[in-house]
């Protein structure tokens, strides 16, 4: 390991980077369908002059991604947000080439001030795909998107496309596949009025045995068949496995079980693991001998990564990575109990270590008050 690199730090490695991003391109190439990189997932754009040679731009949830979107990435900027303020509205619209609002009242306060860009209505066609209940937008109550058909037709006149975010961490083909057919059976009549739909994220098609050949078919007859252009919006099937949170053990301690401590934790570097309540991915534990909960170094009783078997003893120093680290994990650290952050290093296609951020005290202060 580099000298200059000191525990803990995010590690992305393009070359895994790559992978991804050249599905996606085949995609584009075989389907035609555009795909813009959900920020919300990942937003650290000391990669972005890769991801854009891929990619055709950025989809946020925010007037701040819509921005970063819009200086760091270029190409196209699509704004949505759950709820604009007028503020927010004055500065996106300087950003975005589409606009997607949650709901027509949102869109009817403010069609004044973004007529002139592409605007988009946000659908809740209430059938989705999650393992959670946190994470489905279709759930009960929920706030995301329209439902009524009435409001729906009202708006028309003032949108030029839709967007449709109903999957989470779907690799099933066949449910996706499914779930499109249903969505053109509900909303065809429209969607022939329209000139572009999106149809989220949330759809892993860069998992490995994925059948991309029909993935790409699928999305090419829909797309004919209504004459409209789609776009999807990959986010963790964009950066799967192409990062690590690289850790040292700080500490061994026992209580029923061998305990080791690093110098990370889920709460403030891993989040997602904590609200999910799913472990995380060593991917050098296994079946050995040793056996070995790893923890967090917050106050947090439930800082916990997981228990995992290793082929021999950990001590104090040794190096623990964690992957799959880059999806929802750096656009979600925090300075919980104050601890160091994590320093970002990017491993180039060449090969060579890139630190291109280093967080100090004067970082902790200013994020306060």
């Amino acid at each position: 390991m580099n000298k200059k690199l000191v525990t803990p730090y995010y590690l992305i490695d393009e070359r895994k980077l790559l992978r991804n991003l050249k599905i996606i391109k085949y995609i584009r190439e075989t389907s035609g369908a555009k795909s813009v990189l959900a920020l919300k997932c990942f937003s650290t754009w000391s990669v972005f002059p890769l991801l854009k040679q891929y990619l055709d731009g950025t989809t946020s949830s925010s007037l701040y991604e819509a921005r970063l979107g819009y200086e760091k990435f270029g190409q196209e900027v699509h704004a949505y947000c759950v709820g604009f303020a007028k503020a927010d509205i004055a500065e996106v619209k300087r950003y975005a080439d589409k606009i997607i609002f949650n709901s027509v009242s949102q869109l009817r306060i403010n069609f004044p001030a973004v007529k002139n860009l592409k605007i988009g209505l946000r659908i809740n066609p209430q059938f989705s795909y999650s393992h959670f209940d946190l994470a489905d937008p279709a759930r009960r109550y929920s706030r995301l998107g329209v439902i009524d058909r009435q409001e729906l037709m009202s708006a028309m006149p003032l949108i030029s496309g839709l967007m449709f975010h109903f999957n989470c961490e779907n690799d099933n083909f066949s449910n996706f596949a499914a779930n499109l057919d249903l969505l053109g059976r509900k909303y065809g009549k429209l969607l022939h009025r329209l000139e572009w739909l999106s149809l989220g994220g949330g759809l892993y098609f860069t998992k490995k045995g994925y059948p991309l050949e029909r993935f790409c078919k699928k999305l090419k007859e829909f797309s004919e068949q209504y004459n409209i252009q789609i776009y999807l919006e990959p986010g963790e099937t964009a950066i799967t496995h192409s990062a690590e949170l690289v850790t040292s053990v700080v500490d061994i301690v026992h209580n029923e079980a061998d305990i080791a401590i690093i110098d990370a934790s889920t709460e403030a570097h891993m989040l997602d693991l904590l609200i999910y309540r799913t472990p995380a991915k060593i991917e050098a534990a296994g079946q050995g001998h040793f056996k070995y909960i790893i923890a967090g170094r917050s106050c947090l009783a439930g800082d916990i990564f997981g228990t995992y078997r290793f082929n021999h003893k950990l001590k104090t120093g040794s190096i623990i990575r964690l992957s799959d680290a880059a999806g929802y994990t750096m656009v979600k650290k925090n300075w919980f109990n104050g601890l160091q952050m994590p320093d970002i290093v990017v491993k180039r296609l060449n090969g060579k270590l890139d630190k291109v951020r280093s967080f100090e005290y004067k970082d902790f202060v200013h994020s306060l008050s």
